[in-house]
């Protein structure tokens, strides 16, 4: 698609320096001497500089938000929300996406040299917290000459960021639009990431971590992980309407390994995640969601954001309950916050699709 056919066309990811005067301070107080944020923008910023909106990536996700890259096959994640005439209307608004700190797409992360060694990090990379994706997120605007935001939006993890960033800085963003998210993971979610984290670190392949030096990644580790974790992103329903009880061989003879459509699905799933993502990246980025609980971290701030909070009926790695407690806990601050449930047969994936009323109600709210 180009944007004369009404999309962005082809972009290009960038990559900025924020240590130029100084070491990233991350909340643990260690410090990280050479940092580089890959990011894209769509759009353009106003002589104002009032229009700029920041998208939140999810866990796997990455910079490349909207539009397509050269030769690719689909575009960005999240291109059917960002666009010239869409719901984040790339006519009126600077939309800035960047790649997590931590990841695995061009921002520093367990895979980048450590300048003091000369070696990848790999496990001597430092925990992160979800407060340090903000502080580079925030590094970057300051790169990008932006003192503030017409808004904030994320979904999953990347509505998670949005809160965090409120929070911290409460007068910095006009707007914040948190979709699927939580404020405290319930035992039951990090049961599920406890579990995807051990099949990467118990894989003999992991090597504590040094995988690389031995020439391997922790293949079948990753791919576990992923399956395990994409089950929570489906619905009971979306995977009965698009698999049933369908065998890949029907008729045939029962067998021990896959034979179930859904089971070959979610073995695409796993093997698929194997070249784009990597082992010590998954788990430094699964951990942080553990651990987040915002409002206890910041128990007095009362941010002039306004909130839009979105939820889906047939989430349920984050349902609404996640929600409406962000919600009660804004409102009995005083922040001006709005909750709507919405009918979607997708899951926690409904984020990134296109169910009734999703994109209408995002597009209302950033009018």
């Amino acid at each position: 698609m180009t944007a004369a056919d009404g999309g962005l066309g082809i972009v290009a990811t960038q990559r900025a320096v924020l240590t130029e005067n100084g070491p990233l301070v991350l909340a643990s107080g260690a410090k990280l001497p050479h940092v580089e944020v890959a990011y894209e923008t769509y759009g353009a910023l106003n002589p104002a500089r009032d229009n700029a909106v920041v998208v939140c990536h999810a866990l796997t996700g990455d910079a490349h938000a909207a539009g397509w890259h050269e030769g690719a096959r689909r575009p960005g994640w999240w291109d059917n929300l960002i666009g010239p005439g869409k719901a984040l209307d790339t006519d009126r608004f600077f939309v800035i996406a960047s790649n997590l700190l931590g990841g695995c797409s061009g921002t520093t992360g367990p895979s980048s040299l450590d300048p003091v060694t000369g070696r990848p990090y790999g496990p001597d990379f430092p925990l992160l917290d979800i407060a340090d994706f903000v502080t580079a997120q925030r590094g970057l605007l300051d790169h990008l000459g932006v003192e503030r935001l017409h808004a904030a939006v994320g979904g999953s993890l990347g509505g998670m960021q949005v809160l965090e960033w409120a929070l911290q800085e409460p007068d910095r963003i006009d707007r914040a639009v948190v979709v699927a998210a939580s404020a405290r993971l319930t035992p039951e979610n990090i049961a599920f990431s406890s579990v995807a984290r051990a099949a990467i670190l118990e894989d003999p392949d992991f090597h504590g971590g040094r995988y690389a030096d031995h020439g391997v990644t922790p293949r079948h580790g990753m791919k576990i992980a992923r399956m395990m974790a994409h089950i929570t992103y489906v619905s009971e329903v979306s995977l009965e309407e698009k698999f049933g009880h369908r065998r890949d061989t029907a008729g045939s003879d029962k067998r021990l390994d896959a034979d179930f459509e859904v089971e070959h699905y979610l073995q695409h799933q796993g093997t698929s995640f194997l070249e784009r993502f990597d082992a010590l990246s998954y788990l430094h980025l699964t951990r942080p969601m553990d651990y987040f609980d915002p409002f206890g971290a910041h128990p007095d701030v009362v941010p002039s954001t306004r909130f839009r909070l979105i939820s889906f009926d047939t989430d349920w790695r984050f349902p609404t309950a996640h929600s409406l407690r962000i919600r009660d806990e804004l409102a009995a601050r005083g922040v001006a916050v709005e909750h709507t449930e919405l009918a979607s047969p997708w899951g926690h994936d409904s984020f990134l699709l296109q169910p009734p009323g999703y994109h209408e109600a995002i597009r209302s709210f950033l009018d």
